[in-house]
């Protein structure tokens, strides 16, 4: 067993837009992630195709869903409802770009990002906020110069998600 410990850059931004407006926006800058798709896709032989198939789900945002947690809807179990999602998101080509350097970072992609409702901020009032690890933090700790480059690009593609949500 080994064990490494490495430090994560985590971003929280806020607004005052409605929860609900935000994610409606969150998710249009998404695509959907079809693993039938993928499945047909690499099915073909063609590779180039099979990735062109592949980036072909991704939304505005060049990134997609994966999936969706409503971790909110969970603390009903407590009798403390709040709003909050976790969307898995990424994009099968660009992971392939990282993992074909170093398996290991298969283990940060797709990504997570939690968005939810603050009881109160400052003033009292509700902020709805966007929370994630910067994947150049996550994929760094590898130190493969032929991932940071893709990590760095993924910073990008999730500042400017969260500036198209909550803008």
């Amino acid at each position: 067993m080994s064990e490494t410990r490495f430090v994560a850059e985590h971003v929280c931004l806020t607004t005052t837009k409605p929860f609900e407006e935000v994610a409606i926006a969150l998710t249009r800058q998404l695509g959907r992630f079809d693993p039938e798709v993928v499945r047909l896709a690499i099915a073909t032989g063609d590779r180039q195709k099979a990735i062109a198939h592949v980036d072909s789900m991704a939304g505005p945002s060049g990134l997609m869903l994966f999936g969706a947690s409503d971790h909110g809807s969970l603390l009903n179990l407590v009798d403390r409802p709040r709003k909050a999602i976790q969307y898995i998101i990424g994009n099968p080509a660009i992971a392939i770009q990282m993992t074909q350097h170093d398996l290991r970072a298969g283990l940060y992609a797709p990504l997570r990002v939690l968005l939810y409702e603050n009881d109160g901020g400052e003033n009292g009032a509700s902020q709805t906020c966007f929370e994630y690890d910067k994947p150049s933090s996550l994929f760094g700790q590898f130190g493969n110069d032929q991932i940071t480059p893709t990590a760095a690009q993924l910073d990008q593609k999730l500042e400017a998600l969260a500036a198209a949500a909550m803008g």
